[in-house]
C-alpha cells in the first residue's frame, strides 16, 4: 500500500527542513572560511586600544586558523572607524576594537552621528577595564593632589592637559576633575594618546590622565603620578591614592575597551568570538600585556558588555552636559 498523499507531503517537508537545517549548520561551521578577519581599531597606533587589539589579534588568528589583520582608522573620537564597521557586511569578517567612547560618549557630543551605536553595531566581547592615571611633568610644583589643585587655582588657565581627543575618556576624566575642584585648565586634544604623551614628556603639556601608556616614564622619574582615576587603587602602584581617597568623592573615570561587530552578525559567530576572546584574556601573555597598561582583563558575555556601556553612557553623559563639552 502506497503512503497517503498527506503523509508524503509531510515527509517531503520534513526532509526539506532537515536539509535546510543541515545546510545552515554547515554554513555556520564554515565560518571562518579562507578569508582574513579585519580588526579595525578606531584610534591611532600606539594607543591603549591599539595595544590591546594587537595583543589579542595574533592568538585569535591562531585559534580561528585565519589571519586577523589590525587596521587603524582613527578620527572623530572613534566615529570614523566605528562607522566603517557599522557599514561593513555582517559576515563575521569585520570587527571593531574600541574604547567605550564611540558608544557611550560620542552620542552626547555629536548632534549627528554617522551611525547609530544602539542599532548599527552589537557588542561581542569586552577586553579590558582601562584605568587612567593623573600624571604631571616633573616641573609642576605638586607632589599630591591637594598641592596640584592649589597650584591650578593659583594659576587659572595656565595649566594645559592633553588627551587622545575631544570626548575621549582621558578628556572626560580631566573635565570631571575640573568640575569637582572648580578649576580652569586648558584642554589640548590630540589624534591619539601616544602623541599627547610625547608632548607631555617634551614639556609642551603640564599634565594628562594617562590610560597606561606612560607608566614606564613614571617608573623612570620622567613623569610624576599623583593619583588613580579609579574607584580602587592600581596593583601596579599600591601606594598611589585614588582621587576619591584624595578628597574628590565618587571619582570614577574607568572605561571598558572591547570588540563590536556589525548589527546582523550571526549569533553563533558572536558567541564563538566571545568564547575565544574570553579564553585569550586568561592567557599569561595577553593578561600581562593588559596589566602592563595598568588595566585589567575584563571577560564578559555580550549582554554584560552591552549593559556596561549603557551604564557608562548615562554616567559620562552627565559629565558632558555639566561641563558643556563639545566635539569641536
Amino acid at each position: 500500500m502506497s503512503p497517503h498523499p498527506l503523509f508524503r507531503r509531510a515527509a517531503r517537508a520534513a526532509l526539506v527542513a532537515f536539509l535546510a537545517a543541515g545546510a545552515g549548520a554547515a554554513f555556520a561551521q564554515a565560518w571562518p572560511a579562507a578569508k582574513p578577519v579585519r580588526m579595525i581599531v578606531n584610534f591611532p597606533p600606539g594607543g591603549a586600544a591599539d595595544v590591546i587589539a594587537r595583543a589579542i589579534a595574533a592568538p585569535l588568528g591562531e585559534t580561528l586558523a585565519q589571519q586577523v589583520i589590525v587596521e587603524n582608522r582613527p578620527g572623530a573620537n572613534g566615529n570614523i572607524g566605528a562607522d566603517a564597521v557599522a557599514k561593513s557586511p555582517a559576515d563575521g569578517y569585520t570587527l571593531l576594537m574600541s574604547s567605550g567612547g564611540a558608544v557611550s560618549i560620542n552620542p552626547h557630543l555629536y548632534p549627528k552621528m554617522p551611525f547609530d551605536p544602539a542599532k548599527d553595531i552589537v557588542p561581542v566581547a569586552a577586553a579590558a577595564r582601562v584605568l587612567v592615571f593623573l600624571v604631571v611633568r616633573p616641573e609642576v610644583p605638586a607632589k599630591t593632589v591637594a598641592e596640584f589643585i592649589a597650584h591650578a587655582r593659583a594659576n587659572p588657565g595656565r595649566l594645559t592637559f592633553g588627551s587622545p581627543g575631544n570626548g575621549s575618556s582621558p578628556h572626560i576624566a580631566a573635565e570631571m576633575l575640573k568640575g569637582a575642584t572648580r578649576t580652569f585648565m586648558v584642554h589640548i586634544p590630540y589624534r591619539g594618546g601616544a602623541p599627547a604623551l610625547v608632548d607631555l614628556l617634551g614639556g609642551q603639556l603640564d599634565f594628562m590622565f594617562d590610560p597606561g601608556l606612560g607608566l614606564q616614564h613614571v617608573r623612570s622619574g620622567k613623569l610624576r603620578m599623583l593619583a588613580v582615576g579609579s574607584p580602587k587603587r592600581s596593583p601596579l602602584f599600591p601606594d598611589v591614592p585614588t582621587l576619591a581617597e584624595a578628597g574628590i568623592a565618587g571619582f570614577d573615570a574607568d572605561s571598558w575597551f572591547g570588540f563590536y561587530a556589525p548589527a546582523g552578525t550571526a549569533a553563533e559567530t558572536i558567541a564563538r568570538l566571545n568564547r575565544e576572546v574570553n579564553r585569550i584574556l586568561g592567557t599569561p601573555a595577553v593578561r600581562e600585556r593588559i596589566l602592563a597598561l595598568g588595566g585589567e582583563p575584563a571577560p564578559m558575555t555580550p549582554a554584560e558588555f552591552g549593559n556596561r556601556q549603557l551604564a557608562d553612557r548615562d554616567r559620562f553623559g552627565a559629565v558632558i552636559k555639566a561641563q558643556g563639552i563639545r566635539a569641536d
